[in-house]
């Protein structure tokens, strides 16, 4: 067990008041975010938003409520997720592309009775039958029919409320211009739930609180050199706490200027735009920055100087690509969402290849040991950044907290004596074959060695007499076994680590938030 510089100081503040600090620190006129209609908004502009639209929301709504948030990255969705926090509601984001079933699961599992959403996306996005479909479920309130509604007196009372809000001294409020004694909020409330991706199962609603946010945005920003002038580009979607936390919670409340973009799929846009707003870092996944490095131009990215990939293993060949291409190093990190999310990331500073870098403060770890594995040991954590618990749809709203407040990333991780953690492989992506322990990433890794221009993803099905059978997802028509076990034997690789069973796809899939839909990929494998 490590103890990694714990703080125990609990947080004093809301995620509204922390906002209404970061004003009174930055200045009401610093701009702090913008999207793709160019129309940068500052402090003053965001806590308005935030107090007009909450004031609204609350009138059809409870205090304590969780309220369903199906937005993309634009500055609406920073508005609404601060109007529901003001107010005592609770934002529950909503992964849109996650399908109607699984959108319906977390409904159920976090007890959501009200979703928020715009007409205008669900046109563009074209996601009118989903709408349809959870419209049996759910109440459906547009944000368009809202503004409506706005009149002068709302907005004359909003100015004075925007004006003369201030961060609460009594640890409730959030700010101080309202009395309503129903819409007290303490940092230890629900202050966000996000729901786990439903690779592997029905999504399951993670439950953090306003301290876990915060504390974890302090972990992050304590955790390397930020520059005051700082640029953060982020086309991670908001519903993915990766997006959430890092991509736009962290560079408004710490005075840094944020831009929202919509889909990370828009790989040809994307370059362009890094370099017309002359972007300073850059949050992606491996599947995104492999995107967005191929359809790059010389010079796009010479504003960037900070690139961090996580949610997925960030892989060599797309380093190699970033560096010829660019001269520029990649910083793998990572995290869970039930982490608030990040646990460790490399950084400018601090870059190990391999590894995911070093723990943030505030983390105390054990490494529990794993049969039949030599190495590493399944990560537990513990700390104020650590969810509340889980919200499941056998048990709706009922919580369901961590044990002991240790938290099991699932993951078997070896940390070396300068702190560096590498991860071994996740404990459900290890397969049992003839008595041995065999990590598919590991598998997946060799794959990549040998065919590096191509993506590769391994699965273990069910096999009668040795237990498991290790699978290759390929977009590689050409790879076969033959080549794959003499590269084996070369660099002393066990056969028994070799699969036997190829299955060849035109793309990988993928989901949403860019991590490997290995849900999908046990169903082609079992083909």
């Amino acid at each position: 067990m490590s103890n990694n510089n714990l703080d125990k100081k609990p947080y004093q503040s809301t995620l509204f008041g922390a906002l209404l600090n970061a004003r009174k620190k930055y200045g009401g006129k610093h701009i702090v975010l913008e999207d793709t209609e160019r129309q940068p908004i500052n402090y003053d502009r965001l806590i308005l938003g935030a107090i007009i639209l909450g004031k609204k929301i609350a009138s059809f709504s409870s205090s304590g409520e969780r309220v369903g948030v199906l937005l993309p990255n634009v500055n609406g969705v920073a508005v609404t997720f601060f109007a529901l926090s003001a107010y005592g509601r609770v934002p529950a984001m909503l992964n849109f592309s996650a399908g109607l079933r699984n959108i319906k699961a977390a409904c159920k599992a976090a007890e959501i009775k009200t979703i928020l959403t715009s007409k205008r996306f669900i046109e563009q996005a074209e996601l009118g039958d989903l709408i349809k479909g959870l419209e049996k479920q759910v109440k459906i309130i547009w944000l368009d029919d809202i503004k409506e509604t706005i009149g002068l007196k709302d907005k004359l009372v909003g100015l004075w409320n925007a004006k003369t809000a201030r961060p609460s001294s009594n640890n409730n409020n959030g700010f101080t211009q309202t009395n309503d004694k129903k819409n007290k909020v303490k940092p230890t409330d629900i202050g966000a739930i996000l729901f786990t991706s439903g690779s592997e199962g029905v999504p399951k609603g993670v439950v953090l609180s306003h301290s876990n946010l915060l504390a974890n945005i302090d972990q992050i920003y304590a955790h390397t050199k930020w520059q005051k002038d700082e640029k953060i580009f982020n086309p991670l979607p908001v519903f993915h706490c990766f997006g959430l936390t890092a991509g736009m919670l962290l560079p408004i409340l710490k005075g840094m200027y944020c831009f929202l973009y919509p889909s990370p799929l828009h790989y040809k846009i994307i370059p362009t735009l890094i370099k017309k707003i002359k972007a300073s870092v850059l949050f992606g996944t491996d599947t995104f920055l492999t995107g967005f490095a191929r359809s790059a131009k010389k010079g796009d990215f010479d504003s960037l100087r900070f690139v961090i990939g996580g949610a997925e293993r960030v892989k060599q060949r797309t380093r190699n690509l970033w560096q010829e291409k660019f001269q520029l190093e990649l910083c793998e990190g990572y995290g869970a969402t039930e982490c608030s999310p990040v646990i460790s990331c490399n950084t400018l500073e601090h870059n190990k290849y391999g590894s995911v870098g070093k723990m943030v403060k505030g983390l105390e770890t054990r490494l529990e040991p794993v049969k039949g594995l030599d190495e590493g040991g399944r990560l537990y954590v513990r700390g104020d950044n650590i969810m509340q618990g889980y919200f499941k749809v056998e048990k709706p709203g009922e919580l369901e907290p961590p044990k002991d407040g240790w938290h099991d990333t699932g993951d078997i991780v070896t940390i070396d004596e300068g702190g560096f953690v590498t991860i071994r492989g996740r404990a459900k992506r290890f397969a049992k074959i003839g008595g041995e322990m065999v990590s598919l990433a590991g598998v997946e890794a060799y794959a990549s060695t040998l065919w590096p221009e191509h993506t590769h993803a391994v699965v273990g099905i069910e096999h009668k007499s040795k237990g498991e059978q290790l699978v290759l997802i390929t977009d590689h028509d050409e790879a076969n076994r033959h080549d794959l076990s003499t590269w084996a034997k070369e660099h002393g690789v066990p056969d028994l680590f070799i699969p036997k069973k190829f299955v060849f796809v035109e793309e990988i899939p993928m989901l949403a938030t860019g991590k490997t839909d290995y849900g999908e990929l046990a169903r082609l494998a079992g083909k």
